[in-house]
């Protein structure tokens, strides 16, 4: 729940000024079940209505308050077995000698002399990294390798 919009809403919750907070779909809000029947308890108690217009829930109602559960516990399952997938798959690359988190040498991104010289002028600038590699056309660790690189 880190997120600044929802960092946003949560002060006007608590400044009173919400009545119904009214989302998409319930597992945009959380992924586990625990955290979304937090967030279920916390509206009920003080009187604000959650709406997803998606899953067709509505927390006034014993009927909706059963299905946010079960649609919150669906998520967290759903979390836990792509997680698992993702796991399963590495494990598959790695015993078929394929490295994992990165490329490998000579495979990399090959950075021009002209970009590399872009870059520099545009870190003395100031200007974000992020927008360089925009810009360039480059991702951001490749700019801030050649940021690295001693001149």
């Amino acid at each position: 729940m880190d997120r600044p919009g929802w960092q946003e809403l949560e002060r006007e919750i608590f400044a009173g000024n919400v009545a119904s907070v009214v989302v998409w779909r319930l597992d945009r809000l959380g992924r586990t079940a625990s955290g979304l029947t937090k967030l279920f308890d916390e509206l009920r108690s003080r009187k604000i209505n959650l709406i997803s217009l998606k899953d067709g829930v509505d927390l006034s109602t014993a009927a909706g308050r059963l299905m946010a559960n079960v649609i919150a516990s669906v998520a967290q399952y759903d979390n836990e077995i792509r997680s698992e997938r993702v796991l399963a798959g590495q494990a598959v690359a790695r015993r078929n000698g394929k490295t994992w988190g990165g490329s490998k040498p000579g495979e990399r991104t090959k950075v021009t002399d002209a970009q590399r010289q872009m870059i520099h002028e545009a870190k003395g600038r100031k200007e974000p990294v992020k927008a360089i590699a925009h810009a360039l056309g480059l991702s951001r660790p490749t700019v801030y390798k050649v940021l690295e690189e001693v001149a």
